[in-house]
């Protein structure tokens, strides 16, 4: 049995005004930008101008997204509580961006299977089976990229410090 909260005899949307303002808020930026991004050339027709679609898409989005903003602002039922779980999931984006600087010092193959293993660890993963499942489905991914659909990413600071031989191999394969 779920536990909703029943507003008017309507399931509450805890974080729905959250949702709508920040929609609003990105859908005025992107209008915002349309005529530095798109340009408009007034001698051809209007609907194949290449600002046309655009700012048909961009201006719908805003006026659908005030729509929701409105609707939205008399159900106020834990929007706070919401805004924290939604500011706490940008901690993978800080995962993410320490991934992005990692990978060009220890190099690609161990960045991924590190961060694969940390990631486990971090979700809730306490014994040795899930954390080893991820550290190979890291490996797997590294070798999908790089051996099979050749990706080319650059080799870790890291490789300079092996033989030769062995960085060479682990530049051009890992």
């Amino acid at each position: 049995m779920s536990k909703e909260l029943i507003v008017s005899g309507k399931a509450a949307r805890p974080g729905g005004l959250a949702f709508a303002a920040l929609f609003v808020a990105f859908s005025l930026f992107l209008l915002s930008q349309l005529g530095a991004q798109t340009t408009a050339s007034p001698s051809s027709q209007l609907f194949s101008r290449p600002s046309f679609w655009p700012a048909v898409g961009v201006a719908g989005m805003t006026a659908f997204g005030v729509l929701h903003l409105f609707a939205e602002r008399k159900n106020r039922h834990g929007g706070a509580k919401e805004a924290l779980v939604w500011i706490r999931a940008l901690e993978y984006l800080l995962w993410f961006m320490a991934y992005v600087w990692i990978v060009p010092v220890i190099g690609y193959l161990l960045a991924t299977l590190a961060f694969a293993a940390l990631l486990s660890v971090r979700v809730g993963y306490r014994t040795w089976p899930p954390v080893l499942g991820a550290t190979a489905l890291g490996f797997c991914v590294v070798l999908v990229f790089k051996a099979f659909l050749s990706v080319k990413i650059p080799g870790g600071a890291i490789y300079d410090a092996l033989p030769e031989g062995i960085g060479n191999f682990m530049i051009v394969n890992f």
